[in-house]
């Protein structure tokens, strides 16, 4: 009995569908459905109960699959414990990214440690929607943002100042707002989350919050469309320091009120369990911490935060 086809079984019990299952593996239906004939033919017994629509775990099963389920796990763990005590690193890194961090800086970051560990492969994951461990195919991810979840383990990587910013050109045009409700005269470049327009933002200055809700023309569930708008001179953004580090160290953009401190956030590297934390992990981890402290220094250098 093959081990691959033990893990497609796995997934057909999760997803209850033959056909999910191959998509979240990235196999042909067929080839998935041949591996649950495979295993159920050495066993001899059913281990789903299909009918024209649904497909459910038989009482053989719902026995089996558990039984299942942890043992390979034990032999996942026996061969990480291998490869920890070697040191080796090797296999597939498969990370969810935030876009503008993820295109514009962790894309070549990436490259850099896959010249170091050229038996390394990479699949990312570009998006701003939160990782579901349990539905995409991902073993890690790099979020701004504490982890809420008890049950995942995550590496904090730095502290990230927020920046309000815009460009020269928009600021000659429209003026320099100096305290938080000069911005309701200005075009908010406002990013959604959930569905939910960020349209309220944070300050503080001298221990004070000040609150204020924004209007704009503008608004994307897509940090690095944000950030093209605000390069573009068409308004004013709230962004992580790192994400606009580059276009503010060139002085693409500028920092606008900068006695007023927009509410930080935090960047993590997060993963499902304890188990997923390979040598390659904590490299990675490594890498990403040398790399953020050296532009937050050069931007502290800068005057920006």
């Amino acid at each position: 009995m093959l081990l691959e086809d033990l893990q497609i079984i796995l997934k057909v019990a999760e997803f209850r569908s033959i056909t999910a299952a191959a998509a979240n593996l990235d196999m042909r239906t067929a080839t998935a459905s041949a591996a649950v004939k495979r295993v159920e033919n050495a066993l001899g017994l059913e281990l789903f109960i299909r009918t024209t629509r649904h497909l459910r775990l038989s009482s053989a099963g719902e026995r089996y699959i558990p039984q299942c389920e942890q043992a390979l796990l034990m032999l996942d763990q026996a061969k990480q414990n291998m490869k920890d005590g070697l040191d080796i690193v090797d296999g597939e890194l498969r990370i969810a990214l935030s876009s503008d961090l993820g295109r514009n800086f962790v894309q070549p970051w990436l490259d850099e440690f896959m010249d170091v560990y050229p038996q390394l492969s990479v699949r990312a994951n570009i998006s701003d929607s939160n990782v579901d461990f349990y539905r995409d195919a991902v073993d890690m991810a790099l979020r701004y943002g504490s982890p809420t979840d008890a049950n995942v383990y995550g590496f904090k990587i730095c502290d990230v100042p927020r920046v309000l910013c815009a460009t020269k050109a928009y600021l000659a045009q429209h003026g320099t707002p100096s305290v938080p409700n000069d911005l309701t005269q200005h075009n908010a470049l406002l990013y959604q989350l959930h569905d939910v327009i960020q349209d309220v933002w944070e300050f503080s200055a001298d221990g004070v919050k000040h609150k204020v809700k924004l209007t704009g023309n503008r608004a994307s569930n897509d940090g690095d469309m944000v950030r093209r708008w605000c390069t573009a001179g068409h308004g004013l953004a709230v962004k992580s320091s790192l994400d606009m580090s580059q276009d503010l160290l060139s002085g693409k953009v500028e920092s606008v009120m900068p006695a007023f401190k927009a509410t930080p956030t935090e960047l993590w590297l997060v993963c499902p369990s304890r188990q997923s934390i390979t040598p390659a992990v904590r490299l990675l981890r490594d890498a990403f911490r040398e790399k953020t402290a050296a532009i937050l220094e050069q931007l502290a250098d800068k005057g920006v935060i």
